[in-house]
Parts: structure tokens; sequence; C-alpha cells
């Protein structure tokens, strides 16, 4: 594989383009917006979302579809509410038949429920489709720091074909089969990041967050399981890995969000302000329906819910989770 197409311009697309230029592919780093692209274009930076890392040579922005549809393998980083829309418009054009597409965006589309490699599979019934995910900041990735992920793919050659487009000495991808496991690990944790950065912004301390974050990963692995993943899944890379770094790092957009809940600013005014997408807040909606429908016990994030959408003070969540029925542990 020479060529890769990123779909998504923002801080992970970018470190992903920064990451396949490393391997020696060229790189076409699509965004939808012309005026970003011709900035990147011009300044060889995004400075928006990763200010001081410079794009590497073999990466080509664009905002143009159709320089993507050519590439070895393509990769999908939009926002999820993004997703469907990209994928529809990309459908159109001549994608070559075998391509593997990758989804590398961590969410469940609201009402629907399904995950992000779901949704493009109804507009690429006949490709390979597969998900990315980890504890990986793009600050850290685009500056080479030491990191790792798991590739998914229900036809693990397939992943075995990528993993190494996907590792440098600098980041380790692993492989596995278990595609509903990667992307619910990746996507839950960021409703639990949420209720982590309420935690900082109360100022209740290590012991209340690590009773918290331990808490919020049996309840990630109930979920995950109901919803198709596996336990060995969830004690990995895209499922605690994932839940650890979101939950604990100043990188963290959903973590930052709930931390500033918790001083108490309002989503509104938290989300108007934010450069990127806390992708944490739809996927709290869409997996408390899940949860719901599945009949699956899922007290954090019915109180996350409760916070963002019905008006509940943070420190009433957090009180009432502390004070649920005993039981064993």
């Amino acid at each position: 594989m020479s060529t890769v197409s990123i779909l998504g311009a923002g801080g992970w697309g970018t470190a992903l383009a920064m990451l396949c230029a490393d391997r020696g592919m060229r790189v076409s780093l699509w965004g939808y917006d012309a005026e970003q692209v011709r900035i990147l274009r011009e300044t060889r930076a995004n400075g928006r979302y990763l200010p001081g890392v410079t794009l590497a040579e073999g990466i080509v922005p664009t905002n143009d579809l159709q320089d993507c549809a050519a590439a070895d393998v393509i990769l999908f980083v939009t926002p999820s509410k993004a997703i469907r829309t990209v994928a529809e418009q990309f459908s159109r054009l001549q994608v070559p038949a075998g391509t593997p597409l990758v989804s590398c965006t961590k969410g469940i589309e609201h009402e629907s429920g399904l995950r992000m490699s779901e949704v493009l599979r109804e507009y690429f019934p006949t490709h390979p489709i597969g998900a990315l995910s980890g504890p990986n900041h793009a600050e850290e990735v685009a500056r080479r720091m030491p990191a790792a992920a798991v590739v998914a793919f229900a036809d693990l050659k397939v992943a075995e074909r990528l993993q190494p487009l996907l590792s440098t000495p600098y980041f380790r991808a692993y492989t596995t089969d278990d595609v509903a496991g990667v992307e619910l690990g990746g996507a839950l944790k960021n409703i639990y990041a949420i209720a982590a950065g309420v935690s900082d912004g109360l100022v209740f301390g290590d012991n209340s967050k690590a009773a918290l974050e331990t808490r919020a990963l049996v309840e990630l692995v109930r979920l995950g399981l109901t919803l198709g993943g596996r336990r060995e899944t969830f004690y990995g890379l895209s499922g605690m890995g994932d839940l650890v770094v979101t939950c604990f790092s100043r990188h963290s957009r959903n973590r930052g969000l709930g931390e500033r809940l918790g001083r108490g600013e309002s989503l509104e005014e938290i989300t108007t302000r934010m450069s990127g997408i806390a992708e944490g807040v739809p996927t709290t909606r869409s997996a408390f329906e899940c949860a719901r429908r599945a009949n699956v016990s899922t007290p954090i994030v019915d109180q996350v819910y409760a916070m963002l959408f019905e008006g509940k003070p943070p420190r009433t969540v957090l009180v009432e989770l502390m004070s649920r029925d005993q039981r064993p542990e």
C-alpha cells in the first residue's frame, strides 16, 4: 500500500496523516471547510487543532472528495454526526472494490444505535470495513510520542495487512476481529470521561475519581457485552486503555467539558467555545437509548444523561451515584 486517504482534517485526522506520511505513504487529507484546507496548504500547519505541528511533505490537503477515492486504504475521521453525510457523498464516487475502509471515529449514531462501521456498511456493502481505536490523543501522536492502538476487521487478514501501515517506531498497532468491541470501547469511554471531569470540577479528589472509573469500567463491560463486544476487548487498548487516558488526560475534551460543568458553566456555553467536538455528549444520548432498549443497568450513563439533557446539577449527579443502594462488588 502506497496511498491513503483520510476524510476529516481535525486533530486526529491530521495526526493520522502524519503517522502515515512517516510510513512513506502519500496522504490525501480531506477537510469539508475549504478555507481551512487553503490554510493547511499554505501554512503546512493545522494551528486550530495541533498548534506547533508542521505537516509532513507527503500530506496533500484537499477539499474535493474525488481526490480521495482511488487510495489503497481510506480512513474516516469525521465527527460522528457527520459520518453518514460524508459516507453518502463518498459512495457516489468510484471507490475501487476491495478498498479497506477504516472508521477512526468514536461514537454511536443517535436513534439508530449504529456503530460507525455499521453506518459505513449501509453505503459500502461489499467493502471490508473496520475500526481503529485506542488510548490516543492527537496532540501526542502528532508529536511522535509513544502510543498504541488496535485495528479491527471481521476478516483478521485485512487487519493484518493494515497493521504495518499503522506501525512506526513510536506507534504500535495490534489486531483483532472484534470490531464491535473496539468501537464500543472507544465510544462509551467518552461518557465516563465527562463524569470524571465533573469530579475534577467539584474537586472531589483522587479517591472519588478512582472509584468512579473503576465502576465505569464495570458498566462499560456490561453494556458493551450486551451490544455485541467481547469481554477481553474491553480490558484492552480500546476499553480500559482508552478509558484511563480519556478520564485523566489534560488533552481530553470530554473530561475538560465535565470539569467545566462541575465548575458551574452551562453545556451551551462550553460547547459554543470549544474548538473541537466532545463526542461524549451525543454518545451519552445514544448509549442511554441503547441501554433502555436492551434493559441493561447503566447508573453512570443515566446520571450523565440527566445532567446533560435534563438539567440535573453536577453535584447532585455524583452524590446520587454515591448514595445508591448498597450491594456486593
